[in-house]
């Protein structure tokens, strides 16, 4: 282990009551050998790690890690707990705290390194001997692989001192699992015939790829030498993976899954016995899991041949999600692959009116008439050209809608469908049905049950060919000119707000793009702007809405960053630099520069920025700005109508949320024993950084 962990970054008498407390004891070891540079800072990047999962595992293991801008090499610091400090694990407290610190861009030796950390903690014996070890200097001798466990042990019985705790009582999950696998029955018939081992090929992934990756590797191949079990396991961490032999995935009898991330090139598993679960369950429950893919084999379970292979929804992992759940997810993967067409032919569009004028819409084709000395044939160019960005918005969004459900077999029918709403006036609301439609066509084509001599030719000719004719038949005759008339009513009634429906629109349009920063309710704000001005001529009131929904989502992180400078002691140091980064971010319309204030405190930060954000919509509805670019901030103030009061709307905005973040923040409690804010023991405390502000 190098000198990632010295007797200095060893605290055999731990005396925190919190994982929080723990890994600010720990991390203050760190900082005080200057491998930590802000403490607060990293300690945030742990906490958002262990948001993201608990870092608990059975068998008395508690191991926080991140990675982090503020640590300048790889370390671990370890601490041991007589009282134990929950770190949500099934089986209770951790008595054994590893505190891994990883730099943003550590390299991959390091991180072979800390990765073979994870897999000791699957030991027993390794795990026993830190409970025994009596001197931080053995401690840190052992973890970096110097002494053995079986000599630390024996130094530990030498000195006649140990951690006071019942080694047997904390066994590992490795060793659990393997015992509960050991137990798995076998039928008469099946010993007679088994001519070899029953072979498990298994992948697992986290998301930090620093430690879960490799104890669930360890685990699995600890519980299948105890069943009786071939198991190898492809680690996809964050030092890349090594993908298995193509000839061993083929003699596979059956594959595990344990991963919180997508699996990467999942379709060489396809058509095995199959069982996919989250990382931890590769950790605490290896037997069972070895089990229920023999018992899937036996019964003759397996997924669908890679022709047919699960959508990138069902790739996602979760099983469980409801069709609601699903839904969304198909229809943000038309938007996210839709938004970077709308920003290229927007602003494209936008800077031929700059240049050449509002008449550039009537400018004659740049292959005819083009003089490279005019600025208006350089505005005609410019326009014409994100006029064909914008003329493949809607098969996009209908292609990759399509695509979110049946996978590459869904392009074909998404993009004829969304075509075809382009041509028939169907807009924005034929291109989600078309998209709908085609996948759920292909994936009804799927279910049916094909010949064998066929399936080669279905995913290039059959499903193709007979997905594009349904869903033209449909967008055609069938539901295209009800689409049409819906489309053409909604635009008619936009085109006719005025005076209070304007403003009111205007607020909602705010309060949805800063409800989640950047989410899911934030994008259809967004695209509902975005598709209005997805025309060579956009009307009046669509140029409106996309004024006012840029506007309201600069508003979160010009608030925050607003709000760190005029009131400081109220944010964590590490909240303060983000604010001056969120000036540029909110500046830029990238309104996501909120999310680590609303993440830290969403109580008082998400209602204060929806305040915000509704004030400015509405106001620049009232002033009557305009937009004909879908993106850029203040970077395409020259390209709005009524610039300086919509200006006047982001200030506007702006303040109120500060003034309501301050405010509420302001009136918090402090924490027992902490400092009140503004105080002389609470600057101090800042100073320091050894106190952060209380979150409700």
């Amino acid at each position: 282990m190098s000198e990632m962990i010295t007797a200095d970054l060893v605290d055999l008498d731990l005396s925190a009551e919190s994982k929080e407390a723990a890994a600010r004891a720990l991390a203050e070891r760190m900082v005080a050998k200057g491998r930590v540079t802000d403490l607060d800072g990293f300690l945030a990047d742990v906490a958002a790690r262990e948001a993201q999962m608990p870092t608990g595992l059975d068998g008395g293991i508690g191991i926080p890690h991140c990675r982090s801008e503020h640590v300048t090499e790889p370390t671990l610091a370890f601490g041991r707990s007589a009282a134990g400090i929950d770190f949500g694990a099934a089986d209770g407290p951790a008595d054994l705290i590893f505190l891994i610190a990883a730099p943003a861009g550590a390299d991959d030796a390091h991180l072979t390194i800390l990765s073979s950390l994870a897999r000791q903690l699957m030991n027993a014996e390794f795990t026993d001997a830190l409970r025994a070890v009596s001197d931080p200097e053995t401690a840190a001798a052992l973890v970096r692989g110097d002494v053995t466990p079986a000599e630390a042990a024996e130094r530990a019985a030498a000195s006649g001192a140990g951690a006071g705790k019942d080694t047997a009582a904390a066994p590992t999950a490795a060793s659990a699992g393997a015992a509960a696998g050991s137990t798995t029955p076998e039928t008469p018939e099946a010993e007679a015939t088994q001519a070899r081992p029953f072979r498990i090929v298994a992948v697992t992934s986290c998301p930090t790829g620093i430690a879960h990756t490799y104890m669930a590797a360890e685990s699995l191949e600890n519980a299948g030498r105890e069943a009786g079990v071939e198991v190898t396991v492809e680690t996809q961490g964050s030092a890349g993976f090594t993908r298995l032999d193509p000839a061993v995935i083929a003699a596979a009898d059956g594959v595990v899954l344990a991963h919180d991330v997508p699996v990467r090139e999942k379709d060489r598993f396809a058509g095995k016995p199959t069982v996919d679960v989250g990382v931890k369950a590769g950790i605490n429950r290896p037997a069972e899991l070895i089990s229920e893919v023999r018992a899937k084999a036996d019964r003759g379970e397996k997924t669908a041949p890679a022709g047919a292979a699960a959508t990138p929804v069902e790739r996602a992992g979760d099983s469980t999600e409801g069709y609601g759940t699903k839904l969304r997810k198909w229809l943000m993967s038309g938007v996210s692959y839709m938004v970077p067409f709308v920003a290229a032919g927007g602003l494209l569009i936008a800077l031929g009116f700059a240049i050449g004028g509002w008449t550039v819409n009537k400018a004659p084709s740049v292959m005819d008439h083009f003089v490279w000395t005019q600025s208006d044939s350089w505005g005609a160019l410019l326009f014409q050209i994100g006029g064909m960005a914008f003329n493949f918005l809607i098969p996009v969004l209908a292609g990759y809608i399509a695509y979110g459900m049946a996978d590459r077999p869904g392009l074909v029918p998404g993009f004829v469908g969304g075509a075809i709403s382009l041509s028939i006036n169907a807009g924005f609301l034929g291109g989600l049905a078309a998209g709908l439609i085609a996948g759920g066509v292909v994936l009804a084509i799927q279910r049916v049950r094909i010949p064998a001599a066929m399936r080669g030719i279905m995913p290039v000719v059959v499903i193709p060919l007979i997905s594009s004719a349904v869903v033209g038949f449909l967008m055609f005759v069938v539901i295209g000119k009800p689409i049409a008339a819906a489309q053409k009513g909604m635009t008619d009634w936009l085109n006719g707000l005025t005076g209070t429906n304007a403003v009111l629109l205007g607020a909602l349009l705010g309060l949805m793009m800063c409800f989640d920063l950047g989410g899911p309710v934030n994008k259809v704000a967004y695209t509902f702007a975005t598709a209005g001005i997805a025309v060579a001529a956009p009307s009046d009131s669509a140029m409106k809405i996309m004024a006012a929904v840029m506007a309201a989502g600069m508003v979160p992180p010009l608030a925050m960053a607003l709000a760190t400078t005029v009131r400081g002691r109220l944010f964590t140091p590490a909240e303060r630099e983000n604010g001056k980064a969120a000036w540029v971010l909110g500046a830029s319309f990238i309104t996501e520069g909120a999310i680590p204030f609303a993440a830290a405190d969403p109580l008082r930060v998400i209602p204060s920025a929806m305040a915000g954000g509704a004030v400015t919509g509405a106001l620049s509805m009232m002033f009557g700005a305009t937009l004909r670019a879908p993106h850029g901030g203040i970077f395409v103030v020259p390209l709005i109508g009524n610039p300086f009061l919509y200006l006047v709307a982001i200030a506007a905005g702006v303040c109120v949320s500060t003034a309501l973040v301050v405010v509420l923040k302001g009136m918090r409690k402090p924490a027992q024993g902490t400092p009140a804010a503004g105080s002389a023991e609470g600057a101090a405390a800042g100073e320091k950084g050894s106190e952060q502000p209380v979150a409700a």
